[in-house]
C-alpha cells in the first residue's frame, strides 16, 4: 500500500517524518518495525546492527542530521540486503550512492558525502530517537515509499 493511501485511510494513526529525504536503491517501498540507533558521524553501531538478522525490520538512524560525514555506503547496504533488513531511514548522509541505487534496497538519507565515518563505536542502540519531529522507539512501524516516510505505533498493513 502506498503511503498516500495509508494517510488517506489512517491519518490519525500516522506521523510524517518531516525531513527532505532522498531515496536510494531499486526497491519502491518498505514497511517494518523499527530498530533504532543514535550516532554522530560514526558508523560502528550501524554496521553491528546490519550484521545481525533484520527479520524484515527497518533500521532507523538518528545521525543528528549531519551531511558532512557519510555513515553508510555500499558495503553496509549489502549487509542490509543479505541480512533481511527491509530498509534504512537515516537522518544523515550516505556515500557510494550510485552503487546503492543499483541494489535491491531502499535507503532514505538527507544527502551524500564522500567522506567516511569514524569507527569509535560511539552512540546508542535501541532507545527512542527523534527524527523529523517524530519520536521513534524500537518496534514503531515504519512505512516508506517515494512520497515519504511515516511512523505508527500500529501495524496498518
Amino acid at each position: 500500500m502506498k503511503t498516500a493511501d495509508l494517510i488517506d485511510a489512517h491519518a490519525a494513526d500516522l506521523q510524517l517524518l518531516h525531513l527532505p529525504f532522498l531515496s536510494f536503491g531499486k526497491k519502491q517501498s518498505f514497511a517494518g518495525q523499527a530498530q533504532t540507533i543514535k550516532c554522530f558521524e560514526d558508523n560502528t553501531l550501524i554496521r553491528a546492527q546490519l550484521e545481525t538478522p533484520g527479520e524484515g525490520r527497518v533500521l532507523v538512524v538518528d545521525g543528528a542530521g549531519s551531511t558532512r560525514i557519510a555513515v553508510m555506503g555500499d558495503m553496509l547496504a549489502e549487509l542490509a540486503i543479505r541480512n533481511n533488513w527491509a530498509g534504512v531511514v537515516l537522518s544523515g548522509a550516505i556515500r557510494d550512492s550510485a552503487e546503492i541505487n543499483e541494489m535491491n534496497t531502499l535507503v532514505f538519507a538527507l544527502g551524500t558525502s564522500p567522506v567516511k565515518s569514524s569507527k569509535d563505536g560511539l552512540g546508542m542502540v535501541g532507545g527512542a530517537v527523534r527524527i523529523g519531529g517524530v519520536v521513534i522507539s524500537p518496534g514503531t512501524w515504519i512505512y516508506a515509499d517515494a512520497d515519504g516516510v511515516l511512523a505508527s505505533s500500529l501495524k496498518l498493513i
